[in-house]
């Protein structure tokens, strides 16, 4: 049994995660994190992580940014594996997880699903030939109108999965509105739809001449985000130090 801290217990995923573990046998949730406290769970929740003294195995985490720099002196603390999911972190954040992944095991990916981590490492393999053919790389992402940061977290993950074998590294684009010029050849453009209720949409456009090659992924639930979560805090339980993705779990 995987005993399971889920920080964002009362957000939107935390509730999809809930669910999906109250369906598996394996995996427990002990006690959840979240500034709303009024839903009743089958789990004490607390409105700080810091205040949880309920042993665990792992956390997961679909939380927010201002979240987030309370669940890494969490996990400083108990130096508990922690799966982090949530997108948006600044520099600084990062670099605190990297540190901390010295001393306890964390997967962190902007994306949880197979689909898109399978895609990402076609992408790293064939980008580098069609750029050597002059195909010009645009990605194009949508989410429901509530989604905070732009461009996704799983637009960097393909634009940097594209970047990965690339002799000459592409520089990232997110608004030629104030530019009156042709694309330039060194660039990834990057652009971001919000509406609705989208859930997550990607579009990895490679345009050459005369002929485009498009890699599309569409998320029409997410529970293959919540899946991939549980799926990883059981892959961290008996891990060494270290910083893990995806392609781990896969």
């Amino acid at each position: 049994m995987t005993k399971i801290i889920l920080n964002g217990a009362n957000g939107a995923m935390g509730k999809v995660v809930s669910e999906l573990i109250a369906l598996d046998s394996t995996v427990e949730i002990v006690a959840g994190a979240d500034l709303n406290t009024d839903v009743n769970r089958d789990f004490p929740v607390f409105d700080d992580i810091r205040k949880i003294d309920i042993e665990a195995d792992a956390v997961i985490d679909f939380a927010s940014v201002k979240a987030v720099d309370n669940l890494l002196d969490f996990i400083e603390e108990k130096k508990i594996p922690a799966v982090i999911c949530t997108t948006g972190l600044s520099e600084k954040q990062i670099e605190r997880i990297n540190e901390l992944s010295k001393a306890t095991a964390i997967l962190r990916s902007a994306n949880m699903s197979l689909g898109i981590n399978t895609l990402s490492k076609v992408l790293a393999q064939i980008a580098p030939t069609l750029r050597a053919a002059g195909f010009d790389i645009e990605i194009v992402e949508a989410h429901h109108r509530r989604k905070l940061d732009a461009p996704s977290g799983t637009a960097i993950l393909l634009a940097d999965a594209v970047n990965e074998n690339m002799d000459e590294k592409l520089s990232y684009t997110y608004d030629r509105s104030e530019r009156h010029e042709p694309r330039r050849a060194d660039e990834i453009g990057l652009s971001a739809v919000r509406g609705g209720t989208i859930v997550g949409d990607h579009d990895v456009i490679f345009a050459g001449e005369d002929e485009v090659i498009t890699f599309s992924h569409r998320a029409y639930s997410r529970k293959i985000f919540a899946n991939g979560a549980i799926s990883a805090a059981k892959f961290l339980q008996g891990k060494t130090a270290g910083l893990y993705d995806m392609s781990d779990v896969i």
